[in-house]
């Protein structure tokens, strides 16, 4: 059984107010897609699909001296039709068998430690689930996909745009920081539908697809500051601000 991993890092990044692609941006010296691959670092991988679309070859040129390079292939994504389809893209460009496991993850979470993604491997590894999604507790979840539950049972993840009243008011959260069997990611990404408020194939209804099935799906809380994205100016100071203080 081989390690694989899926980084997200196609979209423009409208709410940062710059034509440059988001996971260039800049914080404590290094890009977010750097920040993101070194989280990676120290892993069994095989190989890694870093998914471009916007700024294809800039950022597919910005790998080029990271210690991962030799594991990367850029996997373009020419439209942005949601996270399903970038990771369905990504694991194309993959050599998977089906009981490999895959990581799926964003390039735009600075803060995310190594040590974290090797709990995650470890932790869906030893339980047999054929997905594992880190999570976190937020006192604001506001713009997050929220992780539905069945006692402590994990059935499904809602998008805030979808999400009912009581849904919204749920406060753990999807970090968008996955692994999956990869057979079985592959199986249900190719039945991802587009019936939602944004008209895209979510990853996230891989999570209820697997539930419905029967198939096992495990949640590992990390800390809140790791769970932290990138999407504003903001953000983006808040995340050096934190880096820098490490």
């Amino acid at each position: 059984m081989s390690l694989h991993a899926v980084v997200l890092a196609a979209g423009k990044g409208t709410r940062m107010k710059s034509d440059l692609a988001k996971v260039l941006h800049r914080a404590a010296g290094r890009s977010l897609l750097d920040w993101s691959l070194s989280s990676l670092e120290g892993l069994p991988l095989e190989s890694i699909a870093v998914v471009v679309g916007h700024q294809a070859s800039a950022v597919s040129a910005s790998m080029a001296d990271h210690e991962l390079a030799p594991l990367i292939a850029s996997a373009l994504q020419p439209e942005q039709l949601g996270t399903g389809h970038a990771a369905a893209i990504g694991l194309a460009a993959l050599l998977t068998e089906p009981d490999d496991t895959v990581i799926v993850m964003p390039g735009d979470m600075p803060l995310l430690r190594a040590s974290t993604i090797r709990d995650l491997v470890e932790d869906h590894n030893a339980s047999g689930a054929r997905a594992t999604v880190a999570t976190a507790i937020m006192t604001d979840p506001t713009g997050y996909g929220r992780i539905k539950r069945d006692g402590e049972r994990v059935v499904g993840i809602v998008e805030q745009s979808d999400a009912t009243v009581e849904e919204a008011a749920i406060r753990e959260v999807n970090t968008s920081v996955y692994t999956f069997q990869a057979g079985r990611l592959g199986q249900l990404l190719g039945q991802l539908g587009t019936a939602n408020a944004q008209g895209e194939q979510y990853l996230t209804d891989v999570i209820g697809m697997l539930t419905d099935a029967g198939d096992p799906v495990a949640a590992l809380p990390i800390a809140l500051e790791e769970a932290l994205g990138v999407n504003t100016v903001d953000q983006l100071a808040a995340a050096e601000e934190a880096l820098e203080s490490r």
